[in-house]
């Protein structure tokens, strides 16, 4: 069976074009609610495919920035719960092989640091104090997730390009870069934050789950072995 074939899945695409649409309305509180709905579904698909423990946590932690940002004074607060996701996803494309592949293709992580440079030199200047150092952190953060992704996986690389591109938009319209209390800016943020949760998500599931065939002669579509197995039988 194919693994994108779930309930869990078209429950999270339904939820996307849901909460895009309350987006455009700006309608309160619907619109938070739903945003808040998308990490979860997503889980519940990493957890039925039995996912890598860490993909999970970094979800749980993108639902955890979700949360804190839609609470008056939490930004920061939401910002290290997404700089934490990050630091997963990071972690996992490290530990599979990323960092031998930028060594050979250099280019990788200068074009994303030239990037990053290029936002934060754009944004500087209408950051508050206070924002300059964590915007700068994060950064890098988004920029290593971005680096990390495409030596791994092209579908993975590409939802981490969306990633920072949505939270770059983000620093653009807190600095004033561009208009921010735009209903059309909310929608093209929250439509790449989608779909960099929904590529990243399924890249690492699925790519996982080929790993494993690879190496068992399973079927690919099968569940990693990320998760205990049940017992089975009785004493």
């Amino acid at each position: 069976m194919n693994s994108l074939r779930s309930p869990w899945l078209a429950a999270f695409g339904l939820a996307v074009v849901v909460h895009l649409a309350l987006v455009l309305a700006e309608a309160q509180p619907w619109e938070s609610i739903t945003k808040c709905l998308l990490a979860p579904l997503l889980i519940g698909w990493v957890i039925e495919q039995q996912g890598p423990r860490i993909l999970v946590l970094a979800l749980v932690l993108c639902l955890g920035g979700d949360l804190f940002l839609e609470i008056d004074g939490l930004f920061l607060a939401g910002m290290a719960s997404f700089a934490a996701a990050h630091v997963c996803f990071v972690t996992f494309f490290v530990r599979r092989g990323a960092l031998d592949v930028l060594r050979r293709r250099a280019w990788i992580p200068l074009a994303l640091a030239v990037a990053a440079v290029t936002l934060l030199a754009w944004v500087w200047s209408g950051l508050d104090a206070e924002l300059r150092v964590p915007v700068l952190v994060y950064a890098l953060l988004l920029s290593s997730t971005a680096a990390t992704a495409l030596a791994v996986d092209l579908r993975a690389g590409i939802g981490a390009l969306l990633f920072l591109f949505s939270d770059g938009l983000i620093a653009a319209r807190i600095a004033d870069r561009v208009p921010e209390e735009s209903a059309f800016g909310n929608f093209v943020v929250m439509l790449t934050y989608a779909l960099a949760l929904f590529f990243l998500t399924t890249a690492i599931v699925q790519k996982e789950a080929r790993s494993r065939a690879a190496t068992t002669g399973l079927d690919a579509t099968r569940p990693t072995d990320c998760w205990p197995k049940l017992p089975t039988g009785t004493a």
